[in-house]
C-alpha cells in the first residue's frame, strides 16, 4: 500500500529514476519542450521548478547545487545564462503541461511539458489581448466623461461657428445679388425692344 507516499515511483528504484529525471531536465532545459508521458511531467515538473528558483540568484553555491541535481555543465550554464533572465519577473509556474491524448502502443496519457516563458505563440496572444479590470474600467469611463464635452456644448458650439461662417459669407451674398439685379436690369430694356421690333416686323 502506498500510505503517506506522495511521490510515484514510476516502476523504477530510486537511482534509475534519479537518473531518468535528470536526463529529462536536461532535454528540457536544452529543447524548452518534450513530449513525455502525464505522469513523468507531472514528476518532472516537480524536480525542475526548484531548480529554475535556484537559478535566479547567480552564485557559486546556486550553480554547485544545479549542477549535482543536473550532472551537466552545458545544462546549468544554460538555465543561469538564458532561463534565469526570461523567468526572473516569475514566481513559481515555470512550466505548462499540455495533455496530447494516448499513445498508439500502450494507451498511456501522453503531455507536452514546456517552459512558459518560451512559448512565443502564446507570449505574443497575451501581448495583444488587452487586460480589463472592472474599477479601472470605471475610473477610465468617468475620467473621459468629465473631459469629454456634453452633447449640448457640442450643439452651442457647431451653432457658434455656424453664425461665423453665414456672417463672413454675408457681404460676398449681397455683393453676388447686387450684381444678378444690375443684370437683370439691363436685360430687361432689351427684351422690350426686341418684342417691339418684331411687331413692326
Amino acid at each position: 500500500m502506498r500510505h503517506g507516499k506522495r511521490n510515484n515511483a514510476l516502476g523504477r528504484k530510486t537511482a534509475h529514476r534519479k537518473a531518468m529525471l535528470e536526463n529529462m531536465a536536461c532535454s528540457l532545459i536544452e529543447h524548452k519542450r518534450i513530449n513525455t508521458t502525464v505522469a513523468k511531467a507531472k514528476e518532472l515538473r516537480k524536480f525542475v521548478e526548484p531548480i529554475i528558483t535556484r537559478s535566479k540568484e547567480d552564485s557559486t553555491h546556486n550553480r554547485r547545487e544545479v549542477f549535482k541535481n543536473l550532472q551537466s555543465k552545458n545544462a546549468v550554464t544554460e538555465v543561469f545564462r538564458e532561463i534565469a533572465p526570461k523567468v526572473a519577473q516569475r514566481e513559481g509556474g515555470y512550466t505548462r503541461i499540455i495533455k496530447l491524448g494516448t499513445r498508439m502502443g500502450d494507451s498511456a496519457e501522453m503531455a507536452m511539458i514546456e517552459l512558459v516563458d518560451f512559448n512565443e505563440l502564446m507570449l505574443s496572444e497575451s501581448t495583444t489581448k488587452t487586460r480589463r479590470s472592472r474599477r479601472g474600467g470605471k475610473k477610465k469611463e468617468t475620467d473621459a466623461t468629465s473631459e469629454a464635452p456634453s452633447v449640448d456644448e457640442t450643439l452651442k458650439t457647431e451653432k457658434v461657428e455656424a453664425e461665423e461662417t453665414t456672417d463672413e459669407a454675408a457681404p460676398e451674398a449681397k455683393e453676388v445679388r447686387a450684381e444678378a439685379a444690375t443684370s437683370k436690369a439691363k436685360e430687361e430694356p432689351k427684351k422690350e425692344e426686341n418684342k417691339e421690333e418684331d411687331k413692326k416686323d
